[in-house]
């Protein structure tokens, strides 16, 4: 009896730890009210609690998910359902990623310097750069989608990219040196290893999960390249990471990952 009730006040303990990382995680990832954690807002707190971006990103992917499904229920073109599902996707984020890959865009493109790159990925204003990153970016995760065999399977696709693409955020968080000694990256603060490692293995698994073993070892591969690429690009541009580049690391990696579950669905 002694055993199992240490057993249950283990488990007690990891749930609450996970619903608490799931609210922080929530409340900076979406617009949606999720319950406000004491000390949520704490320096350093959002990189311990990013171990439950995956969980987070897994809900935004099935909220779109189920749009997709909802505008093909009522014979709407593929395309068509497509961009729904990307819109309402962006209306729960606040398009708080999109508006990241806008500001690397803008920035690693018109800025000679590393002081004007940060200069320019500071200001709130879109330039032809970034406006082009957001509509290639929306054009081709709409056009991969549309080509889906159903919407069934776009919305597995949507949920295991939503997922992948955010848990491997954490690892950036850890590997990487903020660019600016203030902002998100640097008052988010950085996941220790079995943070990272458990935020990277929940997106894995959840991919494996909805594309399948092949599905979820291309889409793991392809979104490990997408991140890996926009980090080496971030360090020799800017020489770290900011909160623009962890958005334009999702935003690259969605889109392979969803590259990828055409390729295997």
């Amino acid at each position: 009896m002694e055993k199992l009730s240490k057993i249950k006040t283990f488990l007690s303990i990891e749930l609450a730890g996970w619903w608490r990382d799931c609210c922080v995680s929530g409340a900076f990832l979406t617009r949606l009210p999720f319950p406000s954690i004491k000390g949520g807002a704490k320096k350093g707190r959002l990189g311990l609690a990013s171990r439950a971006f995956p969980l987070v990103g897994a809900g935004i992917g099935a909220i779109a998910g189920l749009s997709l499904m909802a505008a093909t229920a009522l014979g709407l073109d593929p395309l068509a359902c497509a961009l729904i599902a990307l819109a309402v996707a962006a209306l729960v984020t606040g398009a708080l990623h999109e508006d990241g890959l806008a500001d690397v865009a803008d920035g690693f493109g018109g800025g000679a310097t590393m002081a004007a790159k940060l200069k320019i990925m500071h200001d709130s204003r879109i330039g032809t750069f970034g406006v082009l990153a957001v509509i290639f970016s929306v054009g081709i995760r709409a056009g991969v989608l549309a080509g889906l065999p159903g919407p069934g399977l776009g919305a597995a696709a949507l949920i295991a990219a939503a997922a992948l693409s955010r848990g491997l955020l954490p690892a950036a968080m850890h590997f990487m040196t903020p660019a600016r000694k203030s902002g998100l990256a640097a008052n988010a603060g950085a996941p220790d290893r079995e943070g990272w490692m458990k935020g990277l293995a929940l997106g894995a698994l959840l991919s494996f999960l909805f594309l399948g073993p092949w599905g979820g070892v291309l889409a793991l591969a392809f979104g490990v390249a997408a991140a890996a690429f926009v980090a080496w690009l971030a360090n020799r541009q800017i020489g770290g990471v900011t909160g623009d580049v962890l958005g334009a690391q999702q935003q690259a990696a969605e889109t392979v990952i969803l590259i990828a579950a055409a390729a295997a669905l």
